[in-house]
């Protein structure tokens, strides 16, 4: 291979080697249970979402405060990512997911508490904890790649993430049923999709806790640390289990910014113009109904193109498919500012765009994030920049309605396109000394 070939991404040969795809055989039974976890969470996350803002805005009887409790919610995300990460870390990924949605279970019990009591500071304190739902949702994305070869690790973390596809759709297409029947039972309809939130986070808290074995960090560590001792012992090329070459040639702390600063603007803008759409199509005479349906098709196009974008991840490099994110986000901006207020086809087609842009943003830059970072702080460093991410949402969430509120939809939407095209130039900067590195993470280094 020549250093030419080597710097173009473009170029990148099809990783096929024995050595660059060996994965154990318990990779397969812990992707299953990842998925089925996975179709019970983003109904949970999901539903909630949906109709999040319209129950502050119901129960403050205001628009420009409609996004804090988004705001609250992705707060409570942020805090919760760090947890995941951190215990993780120290006891394996099992326990980490767990807690996770053991606590966004309790957070969906809080709102449905506090939309029948009326109180607003329990509706605030609720979201917050709710959050911790969405964080392990997108840690458990994570955990698809911690026993993937360097070569499948797109794949793999796209398999997490289309799982979420079901659940995703099915979630806001239950909010009219679940409002009837949360209306049966005497609690505000808007509240209802939070009961359909509690039980699927507690039910994927269940799946996870009895059939997430073995733990995929912890095999991991005592993967390489077999190959480790092969290595010192004299061994190591005989050895059948090889360690990620990805982390040999990762681009350090170049490469965590650079993921980092990825994901970070798409879960800003994504957040920002997906908070306010229930909003602006209820302020033009759209129901529940259709909002819960535009939504469904967001979600859908969150997570269901995962496949074809790990392989693009894989095949064509992070860098390629990231880029490719700012200008698809700018696409969704221009499409829902420039669509008539009466037309949900165009609105839909853009929060399509809107999820589209959200996804391969997720995946490059959490490939990028896996190849840069060893896994003796590899869980505790994803949650530090889901962090990030999570706080990005906040602000997004939180800016929103103010915005909407000051300028109207369409200046927020347009916005937003704006703001994602920045990961272009941060592309740029900061991806040149890393780029062999995340282009191709399963190549040796040229001699």
């Amino acid at each position: 291979m020549t250093d030419q070939h080597a710097d173009d991404p473009a170029q990148d040969r099809e990783p096929g080697s024995a050595a660059e795809l060996t994965e154990p055989p318990e990779q397969r039974r812990i992707l299953r249970t990842l998925v089925l976890a996975q179709v019970l969470s983003g109904a949970g996350l999901a539903a909630g979402i949906t109709v999040g803002a319209l129950l502050a805005q119901d129960m403050l009887d205001t628009t420009s405060l409609a996004g804090v409790p988004i705001a609250l919610f992705t707060v409570g995300s942020a805090a919760a990512a760090a947890g995941v990460g951190r215990l993780s870390q120290r006891f394996g990924r099992r326990p980490g997911l767990t807690t996770g949605y053991a606590a966004g279970a309790a957070g969906s019990a809080g709102v449905v508490l506090a939309a029948v009591t009326d109180s607003v500071p329990l509706l605030f304190a609720a979201m917050v904890v709710y959050g911790s739902g969405t964080a392990t949702n997108l840690q458990a994305r994570y955990t698809g790649a911690d026993l993937a070869a360097p070569a499948r690790r797109g794949r793999a973390v796209s398999t997490v993430l289309v799982a979420t596809t079901l659940g995703g759709v099915l979630g806001p297409n239950l909010v009219s049923p679940m409002g009837r029947l949360a209306a049966a039972w005497g609690i505000p309809p808007l509240a209802g999709p939070f009961l359909l939130s509690g039980a699927a986070y507690l039910l994927a808290a269940l799946v996870l806790g009895l059939l997430l074995r073995p733990d995929p960090l912890r095999l991991a560590r005592e993967r390489a640390a077999v190959v480790t001792i092969g290595d010192t012992l004299g061994q190591g090329a005989g050895s059948t289990t090889t360690a990620p070459t990805g982390e040999r040639a990762a681009g350090g702390s170049g490469g965590v910014a650079l993921g980092a600063s990825i994901m970070v603007l798409t879960q800003l803008v994504m957040v920002a113009i997906m908070t306010m759409t229930p909003v602006h199509m209820a302020a033009h005479g759209h129901g529940v109904g259709a909002a819960g349906a535009v939504i469904a098709v967001h979600v859908a196009a969150m997570y269901l193109p995962s496949p074809l974008s790990g392989w693009l991840v894989d095949r064509y490099g992070r860098i390629v498919v990231a880029a490719l994110s700012g200008v698809t986000l700018l696409a969704a901006g221009v499409l829902a500012a420039t669509a008539p207020t009466d037309s949900v086809v165009l609105l839909t087609v853009a929060l399509a765009l809107l999820g589209l842009g959200w996804n391969v943003g997720l995946l490059s830059g959490t490939a990028i994030i896996t190849d840069s970072v060893p896994l003796e702080r590899r869980a505790t460093t994803q949650g530090s920049v889901d962090v990030g991410v999570a706080l990005a949402g906040a602000g997004g969430g939180l800016a929103s309605g103010v915005v909407v509120a000051v300028a109207g939809f369409p200046a927020l939407a347009v916005a937003g396109g704006v703001v994602a095209l920045a990961i272009i130039p941060i592309i740029a900067a900061t991806a040149r000394p890393t780029r062999r590195s995340i282009a191709d993470p399963a190549a040796e280094p040229t001699p």
